[in-house]
């Protein structure tokens, strides 16, 4: 008898012949042990396929486990729970006085998840988050617990792994000293004359900026920028003040956003976009995404405002931010610093997979590197040749899964596997 689970979205119904929730690592490793096909299922915010065990596969659910958050004040360091959200996260560092250098637009995403499907926030200086990841404790595919961590050669595969190395039990993530934001809305920035050196300035602009649009006109109808109190207040001349709060996606309430209107807060309650109290949305949506080199960042809006009227026919929103590089080797931002366009779909498949194809064909020649767990229809053999140490990867998996327990039918369209 088969088990099915759906993701938080609802357009990914996973099929397994059981699902299991351990609640210990070692009732994990005999779980990992005495399977021949495992996947895992994080906070089921990907929209693809990648959790998929299949049929005769086992899924697993590590949400269950003790919320570990342990947090080193001296060394500056965080060791959490493989089931551990950044919300839980973020509420337990800020109390030691510490804090993340960034964070996602939801704080409702699990952090093992998040990372080893290279999930980002924004900012010219800030990489992805896996960046701030110094060690991985996994159990891999014979029960066995491996840990990982900065100077072992094999690191750079480690992290944003797809989960195919393994069940990741607990990370140790590098922390700071804890810092207030504030947060300030703008709208109307046009395209029309944007320049590399003009959006390297706008996108500098502060700690985290992101362009919001819908499409239906070229440019920009919000600006987010999130400014750090300890770091220089500069002007933003581009576009007007809000005048009002606002969400992202038109028509959505503003209350469930993070405060805006300069108001200063703690870093976790500002860079989300999201209130950690609130359901950002119904899940009534798709997503997509695309990294790309940062210098093709122009050429890139402007290839999809020429197919403008096709994408907003489907669109929510489309949000437009800057990743620094990371040294992940399955990393969308890998070795280049990149500019990542964001597209929230309505919630229609058929719709959205001919729009989606389209935005592919235009952005092609480009560099773009979809994320690992968005919707993208990018072949597996166009995606090989996008990532440069894939090589290395194939050969850490073989020696930590060497009969592919944890390779489903994603994963080995990736790996040619």
């Amino acid at each position: 008898m088969t088990e099915t689970v759906t993701n938080w979205a609802g357009n990914i119904t996973y099929t397994a012949k059981e699902l299991h929730r351990p609640y210990s690592v070692d009732a994990l490793a005999a779980l990992v042990a005495g399977s021949a096909k495992v996947r895992v299922l994080g906070s089921g915010h990907s929209f693809n396929e990648i959790a998929e065990p299949g049929a005769e596969g086992v899924l697993l659910s590590i949400a269950g486990f003790p919320p570990a958050i342990d947090v080193d004040s001296a060394a500056r360091t965080v060791r959490v729970g493989g089931g551990v959200r950044y919300a839980e996260l973020a509420r337990t560092v800020d109390a030691h006085g510490l804090a993340l250098p960034n964070m996602a637009s939801l704080p409702h995403i699990s952090v093992a998840g998040s990372v080893a499907t290279g999930t980002h926030g924004s900012g010219v200086g800030n990489g992805p988050l896996a960046s701030a990841v110094r060690e991985v404790e996994l159990v891999v595919a014979d029960g066995s617990a491996v840990t990982i961590g900065r100077g072992d050669p094999r690191f750079g595969g480690a992290v944003t792994s797809l989960g195919a190395l393994g069940v990741v039990t607990a990370l140790t993530l590098d922390l700071e000293p804890s810092y207030d934001v504030e947060q300030r809305v703008f709208t109307e920035l046009p395209l029309a004359g944007l320049d590399f050196e003009g959006f390297s300035e706008i996108m500098s602009a502060a700690y985290s900026v992101s362009l919001f649009t819908d499409w239906r006109e070229p440019g920009f109808r919000q600006v987010w920028l999130k400014r750090r109190v300890d770091q220089p207040l500069a002007g933003f001349p581009w576009a007007a003040p809000a005048t009002e709060k606002l969400h992202p996606v038109p028509g959505m309430p503003a209350v469930n956003c993070t405060e805006q209107f300069g108001v200063p807060g703690p870093w976790h309650e500002r860079l989300p976009h999201f209130r950690a109290e609130f359901t950002p949305s119904s899940g009534a949506e798709l997503q997509s995404e695309y990294l790309l080199p940062r210098g093709h960042a122009v050429e890139a809006l402007h290839a999809v405002d020429g197919i403008r009227e096709t994408v907003a026919g489907v669109l929510q929103t489309c949000e437009v931010r800057t990743v620094a590089a990371d040294e992940q080797w399955l990393s969308p931002a890998y070795g280049r610093d990149s500019v990542a366009l964001h597209f929230t779909w309505i919630e229609d498949t058929a719709a959205v997979m001919p729009v989606v194809r389209r935005l592919e064909e235009v952005l092609d020649g480009l560099g773009a590197r979809p994320h690992w767990g968005k919707v993208f229809t990018t072949p597996g053999a166009a995606l090989r040749e996008r990532y440069p140490r894939l090589d290395d990867f194939r050969a850490l998996a073989r020696d930590l899964d060497p009969s592919g327990k944890f390779v489903n039918g994603f994963v080995r369209d990736v790996l040619a596997a």
